[in-house]
């Protein structure tokens, strides 16, 4: 397959291959291959931009601050063709010609055109969301996205405001080509998914989110234009988007729902076998079947459930395992009274962690990042936390918990999830990739769902390290976390490629870990919306602790913590096969300079 093994193919050439030519041919455009290359590159990233104006927003660019995105289907075929054509574009540029960077940066970014192709294939945008997001939820990021300074700001926004009714009108209409096609979300999940809905769908304006940025405008905006813009407002959500919101609340309960497919299984829709085939090799970045998959989850669940049995062995609990996780879920000991002092807990946590970033990393991000909680429309069916990525000019990273329902958010898990979603794991990780220099901006905005959740899952257990576990129930909780994501493994494969019952899911969450009944049945809904996607964060850590143990065997005591991690991440976000082959080089570098002296390990680096 292209996208990995072309990859592969770059670090395995002799270094005189891939030394760069001074006499470049020139492509069919009579261009020289970098430029080629380069130009390349900024015709996609600027298509990107126009399909995604609140992402674009979101990257601090102004000029789509008035734009919504075309998701008709119409405009999802153009989108094919044009990303066929740029995948053409890149076959006809001379690699040789080409630096190694270069040739890095054409081979990842044929892989990311080739993964779009394969899953626009299928035709994903009939079921526009999941369990706790979508394109609704979408929009409503969005606003985040506008700082709200200027008169300009306010007018862009209204702009935007008055074309979402025409967002909402072509996913409705995607959602319709999904059912007479058979492509639709599980019906068992739905009810759940319902509210979030629901809470744009209300009475009055000034209820809405999407009215919230004219509650708080700023002093220097003149008290006239303040009154013009309040009441433009009113009149683009009272006629526009609030009915726009009510009809999709509508159409969702009294059409979608009940002619929704009543089986779980992405393997049960059409072609739905090479479907799942596809979405593993999409969130894994490794050609395994799901079978191969369900065994290594089985056998990671046995292994952490030992782990677990001497811990509650350790603390002199007189009961079975499932009497542990009952006290675990029942006793007021372990969980927060209000949601300001979980939230306060978890920022605590994240400060303990930053002070010792030091000692694990030598390069640190600018960008800094909060701790807030999910927004209530969202919080019911929303996953216990979520790192949301910075907004250019607006906002650092947020770490975002969920303080819905806080019987439901053991204490003992906090120290896991903060260190997954802010630092070391998602906040440090993408925020450097956002500032590596000298790549093209797709490099920064890449994000392999197998490298940056199994990096997530990685900084769990390197919190053992960092010391951020204080007592045995926070251990317990580590490895509730890592049980979670071994799990995923069993129930992502046995729910869509084996038949398995959202009950069987469910049980065999409930007898593994200590997650509440409500997180339980929260991320099956999750897995059961969103297949393939769990299996990326167990997979990454262990291809990440496999890679770690062969650094630390080559090296010996020359193994240093802090430059193996910069080396993990120096790069951005990897398919996994070119992770390892960088972790190699690493490898070979450090060897380098021990044998001959630096000299040696920057002329490796150089290559």
């Amino acid at each position: 397959m292209f996208r990995l093994c072309a990859l592969i193919a770059v670090f395995l050439l002799p270094i005189s291959a891939l030394a760069h030519s001074p006499d470049q041919d020139k492509d069919a455009a009579g261009m020289a291959p970098d430029a080629a290359l380069e130009k390349l590159f900024a015709d996609e990233w600027q298509a990107r931009m126009d399909r995604h104006p609140f992402w674009a927003s979101q990257r601090g660019l102004r000029d789509y601050d008035a734009l919504v995105p075309d998701a008709s289907a119409e405009a999802q075929q153009r989108f094919q063709r044009e990303d066929q054509a740029f995948l053409e574009r890149l076959s006809v540029i001379d690699r040789a010609g080409l630096t190694v960077s270069d040739r890095l940066n054409a081979d990842l970014f044929g892989a990311v055109l080739e993964e779009r192709l394969a899953e626009r294939a299928y035709e994903p945008w009939r079921i526009p969301f999941v369990s706790d997001s979508g394109f609704h939820t979408s929009a409503t990021m969005a606003i985040e996205a506008i700082p709200f300074k200027t008169i300009k700001h306010y007018e862009d926004y209204l702009a935007r405001l008055s074309k979402l009714d025409g967002y909402v009108a072509q996913n409705i209409a995607n959602m319709r080509a999904g059912l007479e096609t058979g492509f639709t979300m599980p019906r068992a999940i739905l009810e759940k998914v319902a509210p979030s809905f629901k809470a744009l769908a209300v009475d009055r304006a000034v209820d809405s989110a999407f009215y919230a940025p004219f509650d708080t405008m700023p002093e220097s905006i003149p008290e006239t234009d303040r009154a013009r813009l309040q009441k433009a407002a009113m009149d683009v959500l009272n006629q526009r988007l609030l009915p726009a919101w009510r009809g999709l609340y509508a159409f969702f309960t009294e059409d979608y729902m009940p002619a929704a497919r009543d089986t779980l299984g992405v393997t049960s829709l059409p072609d739905g076998d090479a479907y799942y085939a596809m979405l593993i090799r999409q969130y894994t970045t490794l050609d395994l079947s799901a079978q191969e998959i369900h065994r290594i989850g089985l056998s990671e669940v046995a292994r952490i459930k030992s782990e677990m049995e001497a811990i509650i062995d350790g603390l002199g609990f007189e009961g079975s395992f499932a009497d542990f996780l009952e006290f675990l879920r029942t006793d007021p000991q372990f969980y927060a009274k209000t949601g300001q002092e979980l939230l306060n807990r978890a920022a605590w946590i994240a400060k303990q962690a930053d002070e010792k970033l030091p000692a694990f990393f030598k390069t640190l991000p600018r960008m800094p990042y909060g701790v807030r909680a999910v927004p209530d429309a969202i919080a019911p069916n929303y996953t216990t936390g979520r790192y949301w990525g910075p907004v250019d000019g607006v906002r650092g990273g947020l770490y975002m918990v969920n303080t819905h329902a806080l019987d439901k958010r053991p204490l003992y898990s906090l120290p896991s999830l903060t260190l997954h979603e802010a630092v070391p794991g998602h906040h440090l990780q993408i925020a450097l990739a956002r500032e590596i220099k000298d790549v093209p901006e797709f490099r920064r905005a890449m994000y392999v769902t197998a490298f940056g959740e199994g990096w997530g899952l990685y900084t769990e257990k390197l919190g053992v390290e960092m010391g951020i576990y204080e007592t045995p129930y926070e251990q317990f909780g580590r490895l509730t976390y890592e049980m979670w994501r071994a799990g995923r493994l069993v129930v992502d494969t046995g729910i869509h490629a084996m038949g398995w019952s959202r009950d069987e899911a469910v049980a065999f969450f409930t007898e593994n870990s200590a997650l509440s009944l409500h997180n339980i049945n929260t991320e099956v809904d999750r897995y059961i919306s969103w297949p393939g996607q769990a299996l990326g964060y167990k997979m990454g850590e262990l291809k990440l602790l496999e890679l770690r143990a062969r650094a630390e065997k080559a090296l010996g005591d020359r193994f240093d913590i802090r430059a193996f991690h910069d080396a993990v991440l120096e790069n951005g976000s990897l398919p996994l096969p070119i992770l390892e082959q960088m972790i190699d080089r690493y490898i070979e570098r450090e060897t380098a300079a021990t044998q001959t002296g630096s000299g040696a390990a920057a002329s490796l680096r150089s290559q």
